[in-house]
């Protein structure tokens, strides 16, 4: 008799079924996605000896939006020094502002440096998880088969989804079309007609890229973006070499030019009321920048100029982008689209414009049901969290954790992101992560969900918080911007400082949460009973899959 059939027979012979709380899952630590966010939270838990984990990954390779977005001129839009961890800083960026490929084989090296891969499960995509309240455990089902794990850490990003435009007509187009999320490079733009609608800072990297090489280039403007002077320059090999024999030298490069994103991303925007200067001089920086790429060309100043404020919308950097519409070739057009046909786009002024390439850079949906999460998540009474985030406004503690969600941890949750870094908000978050199973594993507890009068006060300081910004006292209205959901709050961003969000990671009490004991005392101490490889992963061994059925 093999094992798996021994097992079946063990079934069969009438053993009791589990009491309450007494199930072993298959992981105790579940992460889904494998982008930094995912990496990060992994690198956290595997470094305090959690080793009882897996990563599940839709894609095949790790990198998240980087190893997604492969756009002509993709690149970082703040400096590379601070668009890292801060425990594994790269000496060998090529440049200021690193391009994507260099991010992608930044992911890939973290990754192989700190031993992820061995925990990682590519190809493989998440339906739905639903809370077990009477195991305390999470079930996953994926397009493998369906998982458990008593905690699940969800960490997929919020730039993963295109947002296709609400444009009549957009799937009749008979030429090449592709959204800038999902590059095709098999599409030769040489000597095309080719149209780009949008501009936001996607736009903004691909237009002057990819206008040298097309016959002709349309720019659709709904919306102008703040764009200022970008501090690029190529790394000299002798700076490189100082960064590679002495971490002192970049962690101080690293704290300067942390400060100025910190002024210009956070304090501008969420401190506005105290300091309306610094949005003020950045408005006049990016139309002193426009103006001086485009000095022959006042024509075109009142239509790349913003009609709201700096700050409404994520700003970004370029030292070419007004300059290529004085090109020949470059048109923009900002009279509105009334219908894509399957030669080009029609305005509605009734002009056709003919095109051979229809490019759509039109974003992502980033705090929309469907996205955030991007699979369905279902907590304690069968309650969705898309949906409960859709009627009562997005919501969470710390950005972290929702209650009616226990031992579920959001990693880019609402009001989780800091404006100068994402790496920021991924360490904080992967620290109150950690903190909060070694908390429970402490208490010998199998539920960890945080108060609801805690998560109330937080709600009601970050709306507090939120009257002084930027989003709701500078015109955003008219900014199209992501950072605003359908409820009219701005979820996106985390109204404080990014030294406050890691503080707060460090300290907050663990009072504010809710652990309750269902397993024997000692049971999740024991590192033995559930490790990396202790389960195979469905898909993995079919002698699991026999066990299951």
């Amino acid at each position: 008799m093999n094992v798996a059939e021994d097992r079946i027979q063990q079934s069969r012979r009438g053993q009791r079924a589990p009491r309450h709380g007494s199930a072993e899952p298959d992981h105790e630590i579940l992460i889904i996605g494998a982008g930094f966010a995912g990496m990060g939270a992994a690198i956290e838990l595997l470094s305090r000896g959690m080793k009882s984990l897996s990563i599940i990954e839709r894609a095949a390779d790790v990198g998240g939006t980087w190893r997604d977005n492969r756009y002509p001129g993709v690149a970082v839009d703040i400096t590379s020094f601070v668009y890292s961890f801060s425990f594994e800083q790269n000496p060998n960026w090529s440049r200021v502002f690193a391009p994507g490929d260099e991010l992608q084989n930044y992911a890939r090296r973290v990754a192989s440096k700190y031993g992820l891969y061995p925990y990682i499960r590519f190809g493989v995509s998440v339906k739905r998880a639903e809370f077990d309240e009477g195991e305390h455990l999470w079930r996953v089902t994926t397009d493998k088969g369906c998982v458990t794990a008593r905690h699940l850490v969800s960490a997929t990003g919020g730039l993963i989804s295109p947002k296709m435009p609400d444009i009549e007509g957009v799937e009749d187009f008979q030429g090449e079309r592709m959204h800038t999320a999902r590059w095709d490079h098999e599409v030769d733009l040489t000597g095309k007609r080719v149209a780009v609608i949008g501009t936001g800072a996607t736009a903004v990297q691909l237009i002057p890229e990819i206008a040298p090489r097309v016959a002709h280039l349309d720019v659709y403007q709904r919306t102008p973006i703040w764009v200022l002077k970008k501090p690029d320059v190529r790394m000299p090999g002798w700076m490189r070499t100082v960064f590679r024999w002495s971490s002192l030298a970049q962690q101080g490069v690293r704290t300067t030019t942390d400060a100025l994103t910190e002024s210009l991303m956070i304090i501008a925007a969420v401190y506005y009321r105290r300091f309306p200067w610094l949005v003020q001089w950045a408005q006049r920086a990016g139309v002193n920048n426009m103006r001086e790429q485009l000095p022959d060309n006042p024509e075109l100043w009142g239509k790349l100029t913003p009609r709201y404020g700096f700050g409404c919308k994520r700003p970004t950097f370029s030292n070419n982008y007004f300059s290529t519409f004085s090109r020949s070739n470059v048109d923009l057009i900002t009279t509105p689209i009334q219908r894509i046909t399957p030669k080009g786009i029609e305005t509605i002024d009734g002009i056709e414009h003919e095109i051979d390439v229809l490019i759509l850079a039109t974003g992502y949906k980033v705090f929309e049901k469907g996205n955030l999460p991007s699979y369905e998540v279902v907590g304690r009474g069968g309650v969705d969290l898309g949906e409960f985030w859709e009627r009562n406004r997005y919501q969470a503690y710390e950005g972290l954790t929702v209650p009616g969600y226990p031992n579920l941890y959001i990693m880019l949750g609402p009001y989780a992101l800091i404006g100068s870094s994402y790496f920021k908000m991924v360490e904080g978050n992967a620290i109150h992560v950690a903190r909060c199973i070694q908390a429970a594993r402490k208490r010998d507890a199998t539920c960890v969900e945080i108060r609801q009068d805690v998560h109330d006060r937080y709600f009601r300081n970050i709306q507090r918080r939120q009257q002084g910004t930027v989003f709701l006292n500078h015109n955003c209205a008219a900014s199209n911007s992501y950072y605003f959901d359908h409820h009219g709050d701005a979820p996106m961003l985390r109204p404080s400082t990014s030294f406050e969000m890691l503080w707060r990671a460090k300290h907050l009490p663990m009072a504010h949460y809710h652990f309750k004991k269902a397993y024997p005392a000692g049971w999740l101490s024991d590192d033995s009973r559930l490790t990396s490889n202790s389960r195979p992963f469905p898909g993995d061994d079919t002698v699991a899959e026999v066990i299951r059925r």
